[in-house]
C-alpha cells in the first residue's frame, strides 16, 4: 500500500522538493524577472546596447560627415535628418549613436577596472586584518581626500590623453568604495565555519580569498557594479563637459549635452536627443539595480 493516498500529496510532495532544491542565485532570478520595473529597463537598455552597437554602421549618415549647408536644421524626414543637425552640419541621430556606444563602453571598462581592483583590495584587507588591513585602507583613505579631478588630470598630464587613459583613470578613481564594501563583507566571512575549516586544511590565504571569500561576496559587488555604471557615465560627462573627455570628431553623450547647452537658443534639438539619450539609459540602470538589490537582498527572501 502506498504511503502517499492520493495524487494530489504526491504532486505537493514533489513541487516542495523542487522548491528546496532551487539555488539562491536561482530564486533571486525568478524574484528579479517578477520585478517589471527592472525587467522593462533590461529589454530597453538591451535594445540601446543594440542601437550604439550596430546602429551606426546600418544609418545612412557617418557622424563625421559635415554637410555645410544643413546647419542647425531642425528635425525633419527630408534627408533623413530626424533629429536634426548639429551646429557644423553633422546628422545628430548619427552623433547620439556614437556618443551612447562611447558612453556605454567607458561605463562597463571603467567599472570592470574599479571592480578588479576593488575586489581584490578589499578581499585582501579584510582577510588578512591586523597592521596590513590598517595600511590599506589607510591608502583608500589619502586617494578618497584627492578630488576626483584633480587625479584625473594628474594621470592625464603623466600619461597623455586618450580614450582607453579615460576609462582607466575614471576604474582608478572609482574603485575606492569598491573597496571599502568588499572589506565589509570578507570581515563578516572570515570568521564563517566554512573558511575556519578552509585554514585548519591548510589552504592558503590566497587560495582562500580566491575560492572562498571573492565568491561569497559577488552579491553585494554585482548590485553596486550596476548602480556604479551611471556614476562613471556621469563622470565621464563631466569631463567631457570641461573638454577633458573624449576628443573630437570622436564623442560621447556627455560631450554632445555639453554642445547643446551652447547651442540650446537657436537650436534646441541639440540638447535634447542626448539629454533624453541619457536620461533613458541612466534610469534602465538605477531600475535594474535596484532589481538586483531587492531580488538578491536576503532580508526580502
Amino acid at each position: 500500500m502506498s504511503l502517499l493516498s492520493t495524487p494530489g500529496e504526491k504532486a505537493e510532495i514533489l513541487e516542495t522538493a523542487s522548491v528546496r532544491g532551487r539555488s539562491l542565485w536561482d530564486d533571486a532570478l525568478a524574484r528579479l524577472m517578477r520585478n517589471r520595473a527592472a525587467v522593462t529597463s533590461m529589454v530597453i537598455l538591451g535594445i540601446l546596447i543594440l542601437l550604439a552597437t550596430v546602429g551606426q554602421a546600418l544609418w545612412v549618415h557617418d557622424y563625421d560627415t559635415i554637410y555645410r549647408d544643413k546647419v542647425w536644421i531642425p528635425p525633419t524626414w527630408e534627408d533623413w535628418h530626424i533629429l536634426g543637425t548639429d551646429a557644423q552640419g553633422r546628422d545628430m541621430v548619427a552623433r547620439i549613436l556614437v556618443g551612447l556606444g562611447v558612453s556605454l563602453m567607458v561605463g562597463v571598462v571603467a567599472t570592470i577596472v574599479s571592480l578588479l581592483i576593488g575586489v581584490t583590495w578589499g578581499a585582501t584587507a579584510g582577510f588578512i586584518g591586523g597592521k596590513t588591513d590598517q595600511a590599506m585602507m589607510r591608502f583608500v583613505d589619502i586617494l578618497y581626500s584627492l578630488p576626483f579631478i584633480f587625479f584625473v588630470i594628474m594621470l592625464m598630464v603623466v600619461f597623455g590623453r586618450n580614450i582607453i587613459l579615460i576609462f582607466v583613470a575614471i576604474g582608478a578613481v572609482e574603485w575606492l568604495t569598491m573597496a571599502r564594501i568588499v572589506r565589509g563583507q570578507t570581515l563578516a566571512l572570515k570568521s564563517m565555519e566554512f573558511v575556519e575549516a578552509a585554514e585548519a586544511a591548510g589552504v592558503s590565504r590566497f587560495k582562500i580569498i580566491q575560492r572562498h571569500i571573492i565568491p561569497n561576496v559577488l552579491g553585494p559587488v554585482v548590485v553596486y557594479v550596476t548602480l556604479m555604471i551611471p556614476v562613471v557615465i556621469l563622470a565621464e560627462s563631466f569631463l567631457s563637459f570641461l573638454g577633458l573627455g573624449v576628443q573630437e570628431p570622436l564623442t560621447s553623450l556627455g560631450r554632445l549635452i555639453s554642445a547643446g547647452a551652447q547651442d540650446m537658443e537657436p537650436a534646441p534639438w541639440t540638447l535634447i536627443g542626448p539629454a533624453v539619450t541619457m536620461m533613458v539609459t541612466l534610469f534602465c540602470l538605477n531600475f535594474i539595480g535596484d532589481g538586483l538589490r531587492d531580488a538578491i537582498d536576503p532580508k526580502d527572501r
